[in-house]
């Protein structure tokens, strides 16, 4: 299996007047910059089976960019475990029942998926390993349900990823 983990984008600056932070949406140049690293994914060869998101506004207008670039087919999901409190031991339980792809993409939020990666690639949710906004990391796993152990084959940040969509 394939797992694309994804900061969401730049969105609106957290306490900003009248958004709790679960309905904090990208900014317009969130949005343009996340269209160019999808494109920089899709230029890579990335395939996409199902995307996984938080339910927060910030994560889901991220992961709607990136189904309409990679003309993803299955409706998006959403996880609570995905949520900046969410559970990383809970979110590889709820992805070892339910999602059964080959490539898998999940958009959430730093610090939690540092820590999903953590316990994937070293077992250790303390990883010190940091996403920027629209950063993507792949990992490969064989198995999720026997063993937790991902490879870790690339981290990209969004710099690198619009410059490839720009070629």
């Amino acid at each position: 299996m394939n797992l694309y983990f994804i900061r969401h984008a730049i969105a609106v600056d957290e306490g900003t007047e009248g958004y709790k932070d679960s309905e904090r949406p990208l900014t317009d140049s969130g949005r343009k910059k996340m269209f160019q690293i999808a494109k920089g994914l899709m230029a890579l060869g990335i395939k996409v089976d199902l995307i996984v998101s938080s339910p927060y506004v910030r994560a889901r207008e991220t992961s709607d960019t990136l189904a309409d670039v990679f003309k993803v087919k299955q409706e998006i999901a959403f996880s609570e475990n995905l949520a900046p409190s969410g559970d990383p031991d809970l979110l590889i339980a709820e992805i070892n029942e339910k999602y059964s792809v080959d490539n898998l993409v999940i958009v959430g939020h730093e610090p939690s998926l540092s820590a999903l990666t953590g316990l994937l690639i070293a077992k250790n949710a303390k990883m010190d390993m940091t996403y920027k906004k629209g950063g993507v990391c792949k990992l490969t796993a064989a198995d999720l349900h026997h063993s937790r152990s991902a490879t870790l084959e690339w981290l990209l940040t969004p710099k690198i990823l619009v410059e490839l969509s720009e070629k």
